[in-house]
């Protein structure tokens, strides 16, 4: 080991650990609003790159028929809840968001991939496909037990995990997939390292994508009101916040940010159906030095993680895992010695 190699595992590090940054501040993001520790973050990840590489390959991606069978369902259990004379979605709201806009995805993504696009068009055709998941699967697994414990909604989310993975393994297969072409050709010399055009596009759109997030919350009415949710959802509900759409708004961003980071480390490495999950955790490692509510420090936490993993790589690479997240342990062991405890709130 000596600074040429260090400053290269730096390097790779840095790259990685944006990715796990915007993991980071997805999942402090919905656990500020919702209380839910969103473990099936990392399926977005997965779904998202996974969905970019079959249509960079010519294919067609089998998430085109998921967006449709989500919403079905999701229709269903608004008609139920409408017969039931429950609050909800007008009929016709219903019928173009959960049933007609997910056909209209359906039968819109294949003719256009039969015109052979560019790489832009087919990220952006990702996003569609995908991210409208998110507030999907909040109103059909996690809206109806929204005000429940911290513990329940972790239980939820666990089993939504495992339904995701299952789901991952029938749509995509087993097999790893990556896309060669990257966003941008060619290399330039930086900071006595050089580094690919694709590695500053990643690290760029990762910061872009946090100053957006900075921006929402800080100068918008919708990212305030976010944040009166974060603090006090009694509070917000009697000024008349609605927490519902809250709920839906978070998760639409934390299935864009998990898609996101799935298109961009799909050039990097070879992604599975099952390889979200492991990204996700060492998302969570960062947004656990975050305390699950500090975006900066989350950010920061999961940078410091990359670039350890990187090095425990060079060093031990069998113990790699093991080195990242016993992380973990003491940080727990600082903030249960110097934050006080605080009833949950009903």
């Amino acid at each position: 080991m000596d600074w040429s190699i260090a400053k290269i595992l730096i390097q790779d590090g840095i790259v990685t650990g944006v990715i796990y940054a915007l993991m980071a501040v997805a999942l402090v993001l919905v656990f500020a609003v919702t209380r839910i520790i969103f473990i099936a973050q990392g399926e977005f990840v997965s779904f998202g790159a996974l969905s970019f590489a079959m249509m960079a390959s010519g294919q067609i991606p089998q998430t085109i028929y998921l967006l449709p069978i989500v919403g079905g369902i999701v229709f269903l259990k608004e008609l139920y809840a409408k017969l039931k004379g429950r609050h909800g979605l007008p009929i016709w709201q219903s019928v173009l968001y959960f049933v007609l806009l997910p056909l209209a995805v359906m039968y819109m993504v294949p003719m256009m991939l039969a015109q052979e696009p560019n790489l832009w068009v087919k990220a952006l055709l990702t996003l569609i496909i995908v991210v409208p998941l998110g507030p999907m699967v909040y109103r059909l697994v996690y809206e109806p037990v929204a005000e429940a414990s911290v513990l329940t909604l972790l239980i939820v989310s666990i089993a939504l995990h495992f339904a995701f993975l299952g789901t991952g393994l029938v749509l995509f297969g087993a097999e790893g997939w990556l896309v060669s072409e990257p966003f941008f050709e060619g290399e330039i010399e930086l900071l006595g390292l050089t580094w690919r055009y694709q590695s500053l596009f990643v690290i760029a759109m990762t910061l872009l994508t946090i100053v957006g997030l900075w921006a929402l919350f800080g100068f918008t009415l919708v990212g305030k009101a976010l944040r009166a949710t974060a603090v006090n959802r009694r509070g917000a509900r009697l000024v008349g916040i609605s927490t519902s759409l809250s709920g839906h708004l978070t998760f639409w961003l934390t299935a864009f940010v998990g898609v996101l980071a799935g298109i961009m480390l799909v050039s990097f490495i070879q992604i599975t159906y099952e390889t979200g999950f492991m990204i996700g955790l060492k998302g969570f490692v960062g947004a656990i030095i975050g305390g699950l509510v500090s975006y900066p420090i989350a950010a920061i936490g999961a940078v410091g993680v990359g670039i350890i993993e990187a090095f425990s790589t060079f060093w031990a690479s069998d113990y790699k895992e093991v080195i990242v997240f016993t992380l973990i342990i003491p940080v727990l062991l600082v903030r249960s010695l110097t934050i006080t405890h605080h009833d949950e709130e009903e």
